[in-house]
């Protein structure tokens, strides 16, 4: 049993996984990217929204980093003012003792420790005092039994750093400079530390001649708690700022672009051929001078294609009815011409000549005169085709009997190369024979009497013929303009054939009419080459031809030059190539 798509599904490796990723990510991105660069309002609103970002980010900072100071620097400057005071009332508490109680110390009788007292004063936990936001720790390293601690403060919360600094102000005797610290303490029986402001300094005690350490905490629980709301209300506040942009940037530049949005449908509709089209003008601002300008350029771009369309319709008109006015005179003409040419045998020979002249320039006459009457058709759009299947190699046959006898005349032979099934094809048998007619006379006239090849293909879709001239090749850039009407590449080169000079131009709209190609090639001494592509099927689109354009022998010469590679031959005399002598 096959296994389903589920399995198949869970058997795919990690690299197939991560390759299928990367292939949506991508795909992604291109539809990202196709968006951003059709939607000149997402750019708009894109480049506002980051732009306002980045300075609601910077302003945001630098207001909570004043913030942030201003509050640190207020709490410091009361914190030292309170642990000085506090220092001085317990410089006091240790001044020297009065006689009485020199006395009983030197008695021998127990005495009250200052500390004790000056603690509960410090702290406000005597005398119905309220107890105050910080505690205090009094160090006495010389007698670490009087030291006094307020709250659960131990030693060791004190920072090394801020310990180290204190006893060097010992040193040097600095005994009124407090030294500051910024720390989070662990305190016993809290979970986790709490960010203090520590002041220390020392009070000498004179009687003794001890120095004390004291400390000061002062818990920054209040000032953190502000500044995270401040923080928050600035992240808040940015953010609202910053929805509030990217809204007036939508807004504004929906303003601006639906009018242009309107403009540019309006120019696509124009661009399609409704030259009624016109703008809202709405106030008399730059859009609405914009709006005027682009309903000025419309109306007067009607005016002038309006202009034009009569100018051509007069031109086709004229040249129809100069052509049908022509026959009858033409007609009158030609019966004349041909009984002088009937009889030009009984004329002396200059009078022969002129006849045989007369005869061939009335002929070039009578086909030119042909072929303006089907340029005006294709022109006035009335040109229409009488579509049967056709073997397009007997077209080709057909078409190759009728230039024999000019391709002899100028000692041209034709080289075919036909399949061996039928082409079968919906063609106008007329239309596609005279196309054929007039590339092989092209052909004829420019191959300077080398070899023509005719070659016919065929596939599932199309039908094509190919006829090569091996003449004197087509400049760049000549390849579209050889179809124009009365084009000549050596305007100083006189028609060998007596060609009217719209026959490829014809042939052009002939293939076009059937919904095929008809393309050139050619190269400066290589001669050239005519492929017509048709479709097999009637109103079908064509998606290829089964000819190259491009002769295959001057396809293999490209490829086999490209591939070369050049080779340094050794000089005589180096050796390589004396081995003989």
């Amino acid at each position: 049993m096959p296994p389903t798509k589920t399995q198949r599904s869970r058997r795919r490796t990690p690299r197939q996984i991560l390759g299928g990723a990367r292939r949506r990510v991508r795909r992604a991105a291109g539809r990202a990217r196709s968006v951003w660069r059709r939607s000149l309002q997402l750019q708009v609103v894109t480049s506002t929204l980051v732009i306002s970002v980045i300075v609601v980010v910077v302003l945001g900072t630098f207001l909570s980093e004043q913030i942030n100071r201003a509050v640190i620097q207020s709490s410091q400057q009361s914190s030292v003012s309170e642990a000085n005071a506090d220092r001085l009332q317990i410089a006091d508490a240790l001044a020297p003792p009065d006689d009485d109680q020199a006395k009983a110390v030197e008695a021998g009788k127990a005495a009250v420790n200052p500390l004790d007292e000056v603690m509960g004063a410090v702290t406000g936990s005597v005398d119905g005092g309220s107890k105050k936001r910080y505690d205090v720790l009094i160090l006495n390293v010389a007698a670490p039994g009087q030291s006094r601690a307020s709250g659960r403060l131990v030693p060791a919360n004190v920072p090394p750093a801020l310990r180290a600094g204190l006893q060097r102000n010992i040193t040097k005797l600095v005994y009124d400079k407090p030294i500051v610290s910024i720390e989070r303490v662990g305190l016993t029986g809290q979970s986790q530390p709490r960010l203090m402001y520590i002041v220390g300094g020392i009070v000498h005690e004179p009687f003794s001649g001890q120095n004390y350490e004291v400390y000061h905490f002062f818990p920054l629980d209040e000032e953190e708690a502000l500044l995270s709301n401040v923080r928050l209300a600035i992240v808040v506040v940015g953010l609202g700022l910053v929805l509030l942009l990217a809204a007036i940037a939508y807004l504004v530049a929906r303003q601006v672009v639906t009018p242009v949005r309107l403009a540019r449908q309006a120019a696509e509709r124009l661009a399609a051929g409704k030259l009624d089209e016109r703008l809202k003008v709405r106030g008399e601002d730059d859009l609405a001078r914009l709006a005027n300008s682009f309903n000025e350029m419309a109306a007067n771009l009607a005016l002038k294609i309006h202009q034009l369309e009569e100018l051509s319709q007069v031109q086709r008109q004229f040249v129809s009815d100069v052509s049908h006015e022509l026959r009858t005179p033409l007609t009158t003409v030609r019966m004349a011409a041909d009984l002088l040419y009937d009889a030009r045998e009984d004329f002396d020979p200059m009078a022969a000549r002129s006849a045989e002249l007369m005869q061939a320039q009335l002929e070039r006459f009578e086909s030119m005169l042909g072929d303006l009457l089907e340029i005006s058709r294709y022109d006035a759009g009335a040109a229409t085709l009488d579509l049967e299947p056709v073997d397009v190699t007997k077209v080709v046959l057909r078409a190759i009997e009728d230039s024999e006898a000019l391709a002899e005349r100028h000692g041209t032979r034709f080289e075919l190369r036909l399949p061996p099934e039928p082409c079968m094809a919906e063609i106008d048998n007329r239309r596609v024979e005279r196309i054929l007619r007039n590339l092989l006379f092209n052909a004829i006239e420019h191959g300077e009497g080398r070899e023509i090849v005719v070659t016919v293909g065929a596939d599932r879709d199309a039908v094509a013929v190919a006829v090569r001239d091996h003449g004197i090749g087509l400049k760049p850039g000549e390849d579209t303009m050889v179809f124009d009407r009365f084009w000549r590449a050596d305007p100083s080169r006189a028609r060998t054939i007596g060609g009217t000079g719209l026959g490829l131009a014809i042939s052009r709209e002939d293939a076009t009419l059937h919904g095929g190609w008809l393309q050139a090639w050619g190269q400066p001494g290589e001669g050239s080459q005519f492929r017509l592509t048709l479709p097999r099927t009637a109103g079908a689109d064509l998606k290829g031809s089964p000819l190259p354009l491009v002769p295959p022998e001057i396809e293999m010469r490209r490829t086999w030059r490209g591939s070369m590679t050049p080779v340094l031959l050794p000089a005589v005399g180096d050796g390589a190539l004396d081995d003989e002598d």
